[in-house]
């Protein structure tokens, strides 16, 4: 699984998310960093102003995104690359939707939370298959949005972008670690496999040097 992605994730997140924006036609409002108005609120459990949020900085909304997206849809255990399509889906469109979205490709009751039947849904499938279908999914919601006409370009892009970064990732061989002899200690010479031949073969030979000089000593 891949429980170290979460800082790479967000680092994908933020490139399409960008600074402060107050658009009339985005209902979530002014935003920052990709966290809005209503969602900063929630955080700081009062009503936030837009001043909060144009001086959000990265440090201050990565615990936001940790708590309310990345450990919502279960990051920490989802494959490489299925965690990042997953994660930025729920950051767009939130939690609930990105997980039945993918609930629903799976096959499996779609409440939007990811259990351990969804993941053991998910271990059964190819990420790479998933990532394809969740962000194919994904495109066909936005499409149908009202909004579509407004955002529609940038979204289009995001979600390339997504899949590309995603795939890329689910598609990454795990590091290599070389095989370690039992009981050698890292870092110590291998085994010297051809010790053994090479003393059959100095054996023949000072047997052959013996015999001949028996030979000799007969001979003479």
């Amino acid at each position: 699984m891949a429980k170290n992605n979460f800082t790479h994730a967000l680092g994908e997140v933020l490139k399409h998310e960008g600074g402060y924006v107050d658009h009339p036609s985005d209902p979530g409002g002014a935003t920052n960093l990709g966290i809005t108005i209503g969602t900063l609120s929630g955080w700081l459990g009062r009503k936030a102003t837009k001043a909060e949020v144009k001086a959000l900085t990265v440090a201050g909304v990565t615990p936001i995104y940790r708590k309310n997206y990345w450990d919502v849809v279960r990051g920490d255990d989802l494959p490489a690359g299925l965690d990042l399509a997953l994660f930025d889906f729920a950051v767009n469109s939130g939690p609930g939707r990105a997980a039945m979205t993918l609930q629903t490709i799976l096959g499996v009751a779609a409440d939007g939370k990811i259990g351990p039947i969804t993941l053991a849904a998910i271990a059964k499938h190819s990420a790479s298959l998933l990532i394809n279908e969740l962000c194919s999914h994904r495109l066909a919601f936005l499409e149908r949005l009202s909004t579509w006409p407004t955002f529609g370009k940038g979204w289009s892009h995001r979600v390339a972008s997504v899949r590309a970064e995603a795939l890329s990732m689910a598609q990454s061989p795990p590091r290599e670690v070389a095989p370690q002899v039992p009981g050698a200690q890292p870092g110590s010479a291998p085994p010297e496999r051809g010790r053994a031949p090479t003393i059959i073969i100095a054996a023949i030979v000072l047997a052959a040097l013996v015999a001949a000089f028996f030979i000799t000593q007969v001979r003479f």
